[in-house]
């Protein structure tokens, strides 16, 4: 029997939240120093379990605020779940901000690089590998300008290039394929079709509902942190959207 690629078990997320108002880092820190900090748990993600199996997309739909960017943040090893227990199988190629892992004073080259490498790749892998992924992103002419310089559908598309140039076990997606014309929406559907094919499963945020039930197998509907239904794209897509209205 084949092993899910992801097991979310039970997973809960908090973030700590001061109580302590101060007017300065100083005299925050000289509190905290005397143990006059107080602390607040805000919790994101509340007793979540899913799994996500080979070539399988797995979908995240709720409103601002459910807790989808943090519990994608849990299987993206960011942040590790407050309780519970998260398991991921293999490698991971997250893309869970536009422009993480991007320096935005360093050229679209050199980022190539960067992220590449901490992503895992080996740095000369990745310069050899540079000339293929901007041609895939559509900056061969870019290649030298700072990414600083580049609009929101640029940086979507030289992260997905570089995120999806190797074969990864996971694909993490949040939010990044809404912002694409319809162009890169097409070619990174067709890249994702050829990574599953090849056993990668890709864990997918959007509130692009009719992007989710084209590609999701599956979905999770969240909201405040729990879970509130999972199943087939086009029931839970139904439910959520009569319950939104």
């Amino acid at each position: 029997m084949i092993e899910p690629t992801i097991q979310v078990m039970d997973v809960s997320l908090a973030y700590r939240l001061s109580r302590s108002q101060a007017s300065s880092l100083k005299e925050f820190a000289i509190r905290a120093v005397k143990r006059q900090v107080s602390y607040e748990r805000l919790w994101a993600v509340r007793g979540v379990s899913f799994e996500v199996h080979p070539g399988e997309i797995f979908a995240l739909i709720g409103p601002n605020g459910a807790g989808k960017s943090s519990l994608m943040k849990t299987v993206a090893r960011v942040l590790p779940p407050t309780t519970g227990r998260v398991i991921v199988r293999g490698s991971v190629a997250p893309m869970i901000e536009l422009g993480a892992g991007f320096n935005t004073e360093l050229t679209a080259y050199e980022n190539i690089v960067l992220y590449g490498t901490l992503l895992g790749r080996r740095p000369e892998v990745m310069r050899e590998r540079v000339p293929e992924i901007l041609e895939w992103a559509d900056l061969t002419e870019f290649g030298n300008v700072p990414v600083r310089n580049f609009s929101t559908g640029m940086l979507a598309r030289l992260g997905f290039a570089v995120a999806t140039d190797v074969q990864p076990d996971v694909l993490v997606i949040d939010e990044v394929l809404s912002v694409g014309d319809e162009r890169f929406q097409s070619r990174s559907k067709d890249r994702m079709a050829s990574l599953m094919e090849g056993g990668a499963s890709v864990l997918l945020v959007s509130h692009a509902l009719d992007m989710v039930e084209e590609l999701a197998d599956r979905v999770l509907w969240l909201d405040h942190g729990s879970p509130m239904m999972v199943g087939d794209p086009d029931k839970v897509v139904a439910a959520y959207q009569e319950w939104s209205e």
